[in-house]
């Protein structure tokens, strides 16, 4: 018989009991009720300053997800999701609504975390090498990433910075959306596209 996998209650600035990853929870989050975590490995990367820099709503499963923050970075989860193996990269703004399933493997990112000009990400790979100096980074472009209520993510799907998805829309697995997503639309391929789910 397989061993439960625990859940345990998401309080920011806590350590999980028995946890195999020795961090803490982050003390600059604000949780609801009955919201819980597998591990504190979600917040590895976890780099926010913000003096409240993720908000997550009441009955919230975060399993094995990883929620990363630039310095800047503010996520925000609503009440009822359920976000499973997921990675949130925010540099600036990630806000997720209510009852929004997001599956594994799926990536959230408002920015693209290097320039996208050649000579800018040679400087930034420079920078970012044990030679270089972070803090001369160039600067990076970021865009807040929408997903309204009741959406569905399904495996290994990509949203990319400043998509907006309307309520009620699928997003088929390995999508990569890249453009808005109208309210109640299904969604697949690279780049993502409407579909006809009915044919």
């Amino acid at each position: 018989m397989p061993q439960q996998q625990l859940l345990y209650p998401l309080i920011g600035g806590e350590k999980i009991p028995d946890d195999w990853f020795p961090g803490t929870i982050p003390s600059n989050i604000t949780v609801g009720e009955n919201t819980v975590v597998e591990s504190s490995f979600s917040f590895k990367h976890f780099f926010s300053s913000l003096p409240v820099a993720l908000k997550v709503g009441n009955n919230v499963t975060l399993w094995r997800t990883a929620i990363s923050t630039e310095e800047k970075g503010f996520i925000e989860i609503g009440d009822y999701c359920y976000i499973t193996n997921a990675s949130l990269v925010c540099a600036e703004k990630i806000t997720i609504g209510k009852r929004v399933f997001i599956a594994g493997g799926v990536t959230i990112a408002d920015s693209d975390f290097h320039p996208l000009d050649p000579a800018l990400r040679l400087a930034d790979t420079i920078a970012l090498s044990p030679i270089g100096n972070s803090k001369n980074r160039p600067a990076m472009r970021s865009e807040p990433v929408v997903i309204a209520d009741d959406v569905w993510i399904g495996f290994n799907a990509t949203i990319l910075k400043g998509v907006h998805i309307g309520a009620g829309a699928v997003i088929q697995p390995g999508a990569l959306v890249i453009e808005a997503v109208p309210a109640g639309a299904t969604v697949a391929g690279n780049p993502a596209k409407p579909v006809n789910v009915f044919q």
